[in-house]
């Protein structure tokens, strides 16, 4: 019995430590806030149908987001808007950075300029265009995903940057992320 003992304790204390470092990693991922940044918009509800409004069948305007639960210590927003489901991998359909913490909204039809109203700067999507692109897929129903990021820092990149580069910029600096999911059938 004494060597059970010892031995379950010796694996508990084992787990317990290998489990250390993984649990350190889901709340790095999570962020210090623990999740608890929401996103939400006014046009569509998590994974329904976002209106044709904001697509390439209609005026391709982007869509109302708001954001809440941003960390105090947070200094900027980044917002990455991309499609799963595209034939040719992941497509991105908006990519906007160094938003103001203070900022806690996109208001629907943002201007595709460089700097976006109230802060911030917008990338290149890829359609080979600044600013938001809708969605527009080939065939069947996509999955449109507006990721929201809490930054500790200014990225201080120009405007017109790609995916890849604010992703590098942000490394190391994301206190917490929400997630928006959409979804998009052409008819």
């Amino acid at each position: 019995m004494k060597k059970y003992t010892v031995y379950a304790a010796s694996l508990l204390l084992i787990c317990g430590w290998a489990a250390l470092p993984f649990k350190a990693v889901q709340c790095a991922h999570k962020g210090e806030n623990g999740g608890a940044l929401t996103v939400s918009s006014p046009a569509f509800g998590s994974m329904q149908a976002i209106p044709p409004r904001h697509t390439c069948d209609g005026e391709n305007v982007s869509p109302p987001l708001r954001w809440s639960g941003v960390p105090k210590n947070a200094k900027s927003i980044v917002l990455i808007c991309d499609d799963p489901d595209a034939p040719v991998g992941t497509w991105v359909h908006w990519v906007c950075y160094d938003i103001p913490a203070s900022v806690d909204s996109l208001a629907q039809a943002v201007p595709t300029a460089d700097v976006l109203p109230g802060g911030g700067r917008q990338g290149v999507n890829d359609f080979h265009a600044p600013g938001y692109g809708g969605p527009c897929p080939p065939s069947g129903t996509h999955r449109y995903f507006f990721n929201i990021y809490a930054l500790d820092a200014m990225l201080g990149l120009p405007s017109g940057k790609i995916r890849r580069d604010v992703e590098r910029a942000m490394k190391g600096h994301v206190l917490d992320s929400g997630e928006l999911a959409g979804t998009y059938t052409r008819k």
